[in-house]
């Protein structure tokens, strides 16, 4: 029987880091975690939160651009697969799935793949053989029992961060460490900065009754799926979790 109660925190990761497959900020933020991991040797435990069941009450056409509520739904059945490997296999399989899923889509050439396609079996099926695990997960895409779990997941993470956020999320030391959104970045640092960033971020989340630091105004993700890294990339204004509009920019 499927539980609907998410595993507890294991105090034996030094990270938990929350997120939902279809953002291309948890993505990004994603591989800059897993480069400084690999360089400090610390662990990561990847958890989950769906932006479907956080706007589970939001009307999509109403507050939403076209498309989120195709892009979110196919997150969400993303996360059902990746539940169903933690509950089978353990949460150390996680690192190789979601490495595999982002880059089948995030470094997808532009217009190549959709949401449409990135939720389907036989795109997951591809996703499990190049992370190593068995393709007979890709059958738990349609398997809604797993949606109490992964809501109760995102509701735990909004616990500790309160509900004006988006993904990702990290918490710092589980399970009594500081909780934060982001760090919301649009490009993946190298080996240096990576570490440069990590050593800036945890100086902030250490600082006794730090709470925020936050623009709306961001460059659009530099990523080969959403049109590869530019020189002047174009810059967007950010609200409520979705783009307000194309500003400034190279077309």
């Amino acid at each position: 029987m499927t539980s609907t109660v998410p595993p507890p925190s294991d105090p034996s990761y030094d990270i938990e880091f929350f997120w939902d497959p279809i953002c291309p900020f948890s993505w990004i933020t994603s591989r800059w975690v897993a480069t400084v991991a690999a360089q400090r040797d610390f662990q990561v435990d990847w958890r989950f939160i769906s932006l479907r069941l956080i706007n589970k009450d939001k009307d999509y056409a109403a507050e939403f651009p076209p498309g989120y509520d195709e892009g979110h739904t196919a997150g969400l059945r993303v996360l059902r697969v990746a539940a169903a490997i933690r509950d089978e296999l353990g949460r150390d399989a996680l690192g190789p799935f979601v490495a595999a899923f982002g880059h089948s889509y995030w470094d997808a050439p532009q217009g190549s793949v959709d949401a449409a396609t990135l939720a389907k079996p036989d795109h997951l099926e591809t996703v499990l053989e190049t992370a190593g695990l068995p393709i007979r997960f890709a059958d738990s895409l349609d398997d809604d029992a797993w949606d109490a779990q992964i809501d109760a997941e995102g509701e735990l993470a909004l616990g500790r961060t309160g509900r004006d956020v988006g993904t990702p999320l990290i918490t710092f030391r589980p399970p009594d460490g500081l909780s934060f959104f982001g760090p919301v970045i649009s490009r993946v640092p190298s080996d240096e900065e990576a570490l440069e960033l990590w050593d800036a971020v945890t100086t902030l989340a250490a600082f006794p009754g730090f709470a925020e630091m936050k623009r709306s105004m961001r460059e659009r993700p530099q990523l080969n799926l959403l049109g590869g890294v530019s020189a002047a990339p174009v810059q967007e204004d950010w609200q409520g979790g979705h783009r307000r509009g194309h500003l400034v920019g190279d077309h």
